[in-house]
């Protein structure tokens, strides 16, 4: 049985949805009944649990053989951080005697040791700890999600804008959240032996510019990307609902990304879903 945490997001529902047309079972967890009924009809089974209901989860987990851990992201509005720690040291304690016997956990590029760089601190920690347990684990370090323009479409559609906070022309490896999904079916089935770290991006890498581009052809009109400046990125982002430290946590990540101040893989996985198609496919949806 594959369990997976994390199973209704972009990239667990691809991974779900390729494990079952493979005939595989699969548990999704869920802390949203309204998801229930659709993986149920697609012959998932679902659980409603609360990741930071211990018990519950270790039940749920000891259920299955093989583990897809995704953290869930915080709310914005809160000290995401903070809430992510305490999600992720649920879950932790949750696997501990649970009869998991391999975990494929989702990282992101530029993981790394920090207590005020949002998400890349949390997910390092993540790394760390789950390399400290007795287990078999497989480590994906996805690049930048394509999903996170989505919400550049309505301002696209309707002002021919593109905000962005990369210099326009800046690339970054991007990658589509369901060939993410993709690498986590495959790591899910693989032999416990095979383990490590997989890094996993789409074809190539892409600017702002290049998501104007792919929303002014899939729109039919003309889209341009407009940069927001560094002092600007902290209330931008207050006056979208995030709080001052999950604002500060995320304008950390996005000099990290913007520096390149990672770790770049010299031969990741790549991804076939192409900027172009992704975009296309969200207008079209």
């Amino acid at each position: 049985m594959h369990i997976l945490l994390g199973g209704t997001g972009h990239v667990g529902s691809a991974a779900a949805q390729t494990l079952l047309e493979r005939g595989e079972s699969v548990t999704i967890i869920t802390s949203k009944p309204k998801n229930v009924d659709h993986w149920q009809q697609r012959g998932a089974n679902t659980v409603v649990v609360n990741v930071l209901h211990t018990q519950a989860l270790h039940d749920v987990f000891r259920t299955g053989k093989r583990l897809f851990l995704l953290n869930p992201p915080a709310a914005p509005a809160t000290d995401t951080a903070t809430e992510e720690r305490k999600t992720l040291a649920s879950i932790l304690q949750a696997l501990d005697g649970s009869g998991i016997e391999k975990v494929v956990a989702q990282s992101t590029y530029g993981a790394q040791p920090g207590k005020h760089v949002g998400d890349l601190g949390v997910l390092y920690e993540m790394e760390q700890a789950l390399r400290s347990m007795p287990l078999p684990v497989s480590t994906i370090r996805a690049a930048y999600f394509m999903s996170n323009w989505d919400m550049s479409l309505q301002t696209a559609r309707q002002d021919g804008v593109v905000h962005t906070f990369y210099p326009p022309d800046l690339k970054l490896p991007m990658v589509s959240p369901g060939d993410i999904g993709q690498v986590v079916a495959d790591l899910m089935m693989e032999p416990l032996s095979q383990t490590g770290l997989h890094y996993v991006e789409g074809p190539e890498p892409y600017s702002s510019t290049d998501v104007a581009n792919a929303f002014a052809n899939a729109l039919g009109k003309p889209v341009t990307a407009v940069e927001t400046p560094p002092e600007q990125w902290r209330s931008a982002l207050m006056a979208v609902g995030f709080s001052p430290l999950a604002a500060e946590s995320m304008a950390a990540m996005t000099e990290i990304v913007r520096n390149k101040a990672y770790e770049l893989p010299t031969s990741p996985i790549r991804g076939k879903t192409t900027l172009e198609q992704y975009v296309n496919e969200l207008v079209s949806n």
